[in-house]
């Protein structure tokens, strides 16, 4: 290779590089939240945790790989054309033509890399994943118990214990509803574990100083047992033949072994094709960006790196959409499955084919706007701002410098998640299990979750950015010389990025939890898992500590149907007492009662003494019974996705009155306040940094901010982790993000020269 393919396979390895990171973080982001958190939460070691996030890369690389390379080659192109580069190029005689060999090579790069990930990475790297993350919940199953929090993970076990000693060494104080075997055991122990073994795929529950209750109308069965071992079915924790692989996680010969199995038992074999297609036809993906991105990139257009950017993002849904959408359409007969998957290429193909030969012909003349609408831009009137306003000229300046690399950044990011959302949940439309309004709701009720997370990034990424182009225009050195020190010429930006946390904060307060319900009961609904619903666990604690058990419950009329109750000795060693009541009808303060009671109709209750025999048995066709409130009962458990700052703060109040397990609660509640000060702080932090690496230009600054961010990302995981395991404080695990990185920028600013 020359010496030019060699400098602009350099030009394009840097926006390369860091495009795959963001690309990767934005696919992955959500089942990170979904596993890595809890996994720290349980103790894991650092390996295991490295070990986890290492085998989710490569599912995402498969995605991640072209859209980086489209984006390399627009944004290195861009510079060029900024720069004149190109310009000089087409006047010492080189075509886009030649230019075909640098770009090609990286194209066929990152195609062998993206058929690597999808033969053989993929399919191992979900299959490790999916075995690593069940030997840590074999591991780890005792853990999964928490104190106050009732445990249904056991098939037809539900589970309740008082205190989980951080030591370890099992449980105190143990209840347990045994509904394997009819009529229902009911066990309360003073002390139980859970002794899982791997070899032999067994799963057991050791319970100690047992009391034991198999109730009855007119009788009971009562015994004391020592030391207790009961079976669990270990299929939650070893599934038969091990973690069932999905068609992405099989290699061409399972799927080819699956399809024969299918055609045997005359099931479809679409989605085995599909998958066999796709692990070909997205690579060669990599090949059409690589004449689209050379075809548009290599203009004489001055807008640089960002307008290229906001290229690739359009090319990048003109291409992934129809990548997922069209496979929906063979599974109702409308394509072929070999046509639904190379269709998208065969269209972006042609497309790329055309644009390159009449860039060929015309590469002289940009790619811009349409005349009339750089007329209207031309013609349309700008602001004055006088010598009296409060706004001066710089800082007018720097402000829409930020403002408009923000609002870039800020779309950018939300279109990549308008990508990864759609992919994720446009195959349940062509099934005709949801309806497509519902996926353009869901993702309108979803955009204040997402812009509550990009937003900080867009502005660290904003900072970056500005205060670079200065520091590299050689303005920043020029406002030093004016008198105009760092700390004066980047208020603007500060000031900004304290509206944009203050409007974080007013989104968390407002519209966020209305709006993440909404989203999380449509995507519930296009799953088929159902709506959110109160009373939604049948299992509850009252605020003296008894156990109900609910089988219905009609919301207006404030009814219950099938009502168990039962009352335990402080200590854990005995039942006190059960009622069982075929219905319970909510009166409150009606005839001078006090707005607690119930009437229980046709009912029965067994008392117990002290040395857990009975102790008397009555029926009742109803009486008033001294129970909870019905608000207590409707409510449910506080969920801080779906609360604001003050609701959430009323229920956890009110929960860690009644003696629950309201940690996470209290975590959630701290980090609701600390998070919108991030923009502040990543603000603080971006400002020296650029001031450092101004000279390497935009995409230095585009780089810092993402690494920035992911270490951000990561610090919050891992304290809020430990926070919820007990290890700090709540409202120190959800500031100290905050303060490590708040140091660091004070460290910074009063080092770098101003």
């Amino acid at each position: 290779m020359r010496i030019i393919d060699r400098y602009i396979v350099r030009q394009t390895l840097m926006p390369f590089c860091i495009g795959l990171v963001v690309f990767t973080f934005v696919f992955i982001i959500r089942t990170l939240m979904d596993y890595v958190e809890p996994l720290v939460a349980k103790g894991v070691s650092s390996w295991v945790l490295v070990r986890v996030i290492l085998l989710l890369i490569p599912q995402a690389l498969a995605l991640s790989i072209p859209m980086s390379l489209l984006l390399g080659l627009l944004v290195g192109f861009g510079k060029l054309s900024a720069h004149r580069e190109f310009v000089a190029l087409q006047a010492c005689g080189i075509s886009i033509r030649r230019l075909l060999l640098p770009v090609g090579f990286v194209s066929v790069v990152g195609w062998a890399a993206t058929s690597y990930v999808m033969l053989v990475g993929v399919p191992e790297s979900n299959q490790a994943f999916r075995e690593l993350t069940f030997g840590v919940i074999a591991d780890r199953a005792e853990g999964e118990v928490k104190p106050r929090v009732f445990f249904d993970d056991f098939p037809n076990l539900v589970l309740y214990v008082r205190d989980v000693p951080l030591s370890g060494g099992g449980w105190n104080g143990v209840f347990l509803a045994d509904f394997r075997t009819q009529p229902r055991s009911v066990y309360v122990a003073r002390h139980g574990g859970v002794i899982v073994d791997r070899q032999k795929q067994t799963v057991q529950l050791v319970l100690e100083d047992v009391f034991r209750h198999t109730p009855e109308q007119n009788e009971a069965e009562l015994s004391r047992i020592e030391r207790l071992v009961l079976r669990v079915d270990p299929t939650m924790l070893f599934p038969k033949g091990g973690p069932t692989k999905t068609e992405h996680e099989m290699s061409i010969a399972e799927l080819r072994n699956k399809i024969a199995e299918h055609q045997a038992k005359g099931i479809s074999t679409h989605n085995q094709r599909i998958a066999i297609y796709q692990k070909f036809s997205i690579p060669v993906a990599c090949l059409v960006f690589g004449v689209i991105g050379l075809a548009l990139g290599a203009t004489n257009r001055r807008d640089g790196a960002l307008g290229s950017f906001g290229l690739g993002i359009a090319v990048v849904f003109a291409y992934y959409v129809p990548l997922f959408l069209f496979p929906q359409m063979t599974k109702g007969g409308y394509l072929p499955p070999w046509l639904a998957v190379w269709l998208p290429n065969m269209l972006l193909g042609l497309f790329a084919l055309v644009l390159f030969v009449w860039r060929d012909r015309v590469a002289d003349q940009p790619i811009g706007l349409p005349a009339w609408l750089r007329r209207w831009r031309s013609s349309e009137k700008r602001p004055s701002i006088g010598t009296a306003s409060p706004l001066r000229l710089l800082d007018h300046y720097i402000a829409s410098s930020y403002l408009r690399v923000l609002v870039l950044t800020f779309l950018a990011s939300i279109a990549v998640f308008y990508i990864s959302t759609f992919i994720d949940l446009s195959d349940k439309m062509f099934k005709g299990t949801a309806p497509w309004y519902a996926l353009f709701e869901y993702l309108f009720y979803f955009t204040p979750q997402i812009a509550y997370y990009t937003l900080p990034l867009a502005v660290l990424i904003a900072t970056l950015v500005t205060v670079g182009v200065l520091t590299a225009s050689s303005e920043l050195i020029v406002m030093k010389a004016c008198g105009v020190s760092l700390y004066r010429a980047t208020l603007p930006m500060l000031l900004c990025a304290a509206v944009v946390g203050g409007l974080l904060f007013a989104l968390d307060a407002t519209v966020l939890g209305a709006a993440n319900r909404r989203a999380e009961t449509l995507r519930n609904e296009m799953r088929g898992l159902g709506t959110l619903t109160a009373l939604n666990q049948p299992w509850m604690i009252g605020d003296d500590g008894a156990v109900y058990h609910v089988q219905g419950f009609d919301r207006l009329r404030h009814e219950f149907n099938d009502v168990n109750i039962w009352r335990v000795d402080p200590t854990m060693t005995h039942l006190l007492e059960q009622t069982f009541a075929q219905r319970a009808v909510y009166i409150g303060g009606e005839q001078g009662y006090s707005p607690a009671t119930w009437r229980l109709e046709l009912g029965w209750t067994r008392q117990f003494d002290a040395r857990g025999h009975s102790n008397g048995y009555r029926t009742f066709p109803e009486e008033p019974r001294q129970l909870e409130e019905a608000a207590y009962f409707a409510q449910e458990p506080p969920d801080a996705r779906f609360m604001s700052f003050g609701e959430l703060q009323r229920d956890t109040t009110r929960l860690a009155a009644s003696g629950l397990d309201v940690l996470e609660q209290q975590v959630a509640l701290a980090r609701k306040v600390a998070f919108p000060f991030v923009t502040i702080i990543m603000t603080l932090i971006a400002i020296p940094f650029a001031v450092t690496i101004g000279r390497s230009g935009t995409m230095a600054g585009i780089g810092v901010g993402v690494a920035l961010a992911l270490l951000y990302w990561g610090a919050i995981s891992i304290s809020v982790a430990f926070g919820a395991g007990g290890a700090l404080a709540p409202t120190l695990s959800a500031w100290a993000p905050n303060l490590l990185f708040g140091a660091g920028a004070a460290y910074l600013l009063l080092t770098v020269r101003t």
